[in-house]
């Protein structure tokens, strides 16, 4: 069995250059081989920077390598069903950025592919890796808060009028999965879905839109089994908030502007108990949860381990996904009945 698994890009996206193709090459267990782009001249430089040595023209070029074991896809969100599917076709794993799919019928359709071809599919919320996270997961899990009563969790960014205004932008049309719920606001749900560890029973939310369509800002209300609740916001009109906290019937556990993208900073959060205003700050070592997830999914590609969060995850994530934007566009509120 070999020691590295080799990849292939599709796509020479903003989140590949900056974030998961260094992860790649600076992996223990993974390595980049090819580099599949529409304009490769463009993508030349990218490729020098990081030691690539092929870049080739197309995307059908990487999955035609036999070379190639797994391919990583940053493709717009319209994309990600057809190219995972022709990836997996070729008898390639695959790591599909986040959201999966526009919506939980192609998630579906790609968690078959997967299996009937005993391929590995991964969605890349890759901040479920970071050690901080981790460190949450199990602090709830043992107690630490007690039983979790609401989650509220928040992604917005404010883009500048220039990209607000660009009619040919994938991000701000339906047609190509466009949004802030698909584009940020699955974040939020993935994570009240993480840290309630079950599915929500119903949702209802709200929305502004664009003259295209796509919402523009996004909040929504999720309730759990139990009466558990959670809050989750998403936006491209509002200002920087990337944060969540967890709160229990005997404490609460809030993080600070960087939950979701810690970078490789030291993470904090803040544990407070059932009647303390301040609570205390912890602290924990620097990561690159980009790094953490690539090596993660290349120990599973190699045997080493199962997949931390399998494609029926991805799945469940959509569904609460496509009853949020119905709840928003109809007006009303959904029950849900299972993936």
């Amino acid at each position: 069995m070999p020691d590295l698994v080799r990849w292939g890009i599709l796509g020479n996206a903003n989140i590949a250059r900056k974030c998961v193709l260094p992860a790649m090459q600076k992996s223990r267990n993974g390595t980049v081989l090819s580099l599949g782009t529409r304009n490769p001249a463009a993508a030349a430089s990218v490729a020098a920077q990081h030691g690539i040595a092929n870049v080739v023209d197309g995307y059908e070029a990487v999955l035609n390598d036999p070379a190639v074991d797994a391919v990583y896809i940053p493709l717009p969100n319209h994309l990600h069903c057809e190219w995972t599917l022709k990836a997996l076709a070729a008898g390639k794993h695959v790591l599909c950025e986040k959201p999966l799919a526009c919506h939980a019928v192609e998630a579906r359709r790609m968690a078959g592919a997967a299996e009937k071809a005993g391929l590995l599919l991964l969605e890349a919320f890759m901040y479920r890796f970071h050690p901080r996270t981790q460190r949450i997961k199990q602090l709830v899990s043992n107690g630490a808060i007690g039983e979790p009563r609401l989650v509220h969790a928040s992604f917005c960014f404010s883009m500048d009028p220039i990209t607000l205004a660009d009619p040919g932008n994938p991000r701000l049309r339906p047609d190509t999965g466009g949004g802030a719920l698909l584009d940020v606001g699955c974040y939020g749900v993935s994570a009240a879905r993480y840290f309630f560890g079950c599915e929500p029973e119903a949702v209802q939310a709200q929305a502004s839109y664009n003259d295209a369509g796509a919402d523009m800002l996004f909040a929504g209300a999720l309730r759990f089994p139990g009466g558990g609740l959670a809050t989750v916001e998403a936006g491209f009109t509002a200002a920087l908030q990337q944060t969540y906290t967890i709160t229990g019937c005997r404490g609460s556990i809030e993080l600070p502007q960087d939950a979701f993208i810690p970078r490789e900073h030291d993470a904090v959060y803040t544990l407070r108990g059932e009647h303390d205003e301040n609570g205390r700050l912890y602290s924990i070592a620097g990561a690159d949860e980009y790094r953490l997830m690539v090596e993660h999914f290349s120990d599973a590609v190699l045997g080493r381990e199962p997949l931390a969060f399998s494609p029926l995850d991805s799945i469940c994530n959509m569904l609460v996904l496509d009853e949020l934007a119905r709840s928003a566009r109809d007006g009303t509120a959904v029950c849900l009945q299972g993936s």
